[in-house]
């Protein structure tokens, strides 16, 4: 889960399911429910390779399909990164809403598996004016990008995190729900594309290189020695700049 802040409307006394949550359950749940799998290594990939879920609380196992939960069981309900795992996108939704009256959905966009085009995601969605849109990966040409992403699907393997923690406003989207929304079935790329992008740079400290560089001079040069490289000892006062 990328975005844990944005889970704000779990009451004290609410009753909450957390559907997949993986090796990372969120501290509130209450009740898990996992999908079966007859091959450990499936399960693995499913799960990101995160380690399994260990905990004292109830976790609930099933095959698909049907919740095994009574209507509205639940006060809340989290499904966080398990929306691009399945193909009948309306029936399962269908499910969370009839066990819970609320909850929270967060997925990755298109742009994430456009760079990392991970085989076990089936769908790419949207959320838009309140409907979710849905794609179906097969419906689209990411697969003839295979042996690009490659590279960078054994970059994430090797827990190289750098990209996706500098852009995950952008790699992903979660929100809050408090009633059923509408979902609807796209053939079109733009319309699981975010409608205006505009990417904010990160703060740029000046000259952090050359302070770097003078600290480690320090240690092995004679003060005297640093007076003579007047790129180390000329001091600017010049403030942070984004960089526009």
């Amino acid at each position: 889960m990328f975005f844990p802040e944005k889970i704000k409307s779990i009451e004290p006394d609410d009753y909450v399911l957390e559907i997949g949550p993986g090796g990372a359950p969120h501290p509130r749940a209450d009740v898990f429910l996992e999908k079966t799998f007859e091959d450990e290594k499936i399960a693995e990939a499913q799960r990101a390779f995160t380690p399994k879920l260990k905990t004292t609380k109830k976790i609930v196992y099933y095959n698909g399909g049907v919740f095994p939960f009574q209507d509205k069981e639940f006060d809340y309900v989290i499904c966080s990164h398990v929306l691009e795992h399945i193909m009948d996108i309306e029936s399962f939704l269908g499910e969370i809403f009839r066990v819970a009256t609320k909850g929270y959905i967060e997925y990755p966009l298109i742009y994430y598996d456009y760079i990392y085009n991970i085989s076990e995601h089936l769908t790419l969605l949207k959320f838009n004016q309140g409907k979710l849109l849905y794609l179906p990966k097969s419906m689209t040409s990411l697969s003839e990008f295979s042996e690009v992403n490659r590279l960078f699907y054994e970059s994430l393997k090797a827990e190289h995190y750098c990209l996706v923690d500098a852009l995950k406003q952008e790699f992903f989207e979660g929100f809050e729900w408090f009633k059923p929304f509408k979902i609807e079935r796209t053939t079109k790329i733009s319309d699981v594309c975010w409608e205006n992008i505009k990417i904010n740079p990160p703060y740029i400290r000046r000259f952090t290189i050359a302070r770097k560089a003078k600290a480690i001079l320090k240690r092995i040069l004679p003060c005297s020695h640093l007076k003579n490289h007047c790129f180390l000892s000329r001091r600017r006062r010049q403030p942070h700049t984004k960089l526009l």
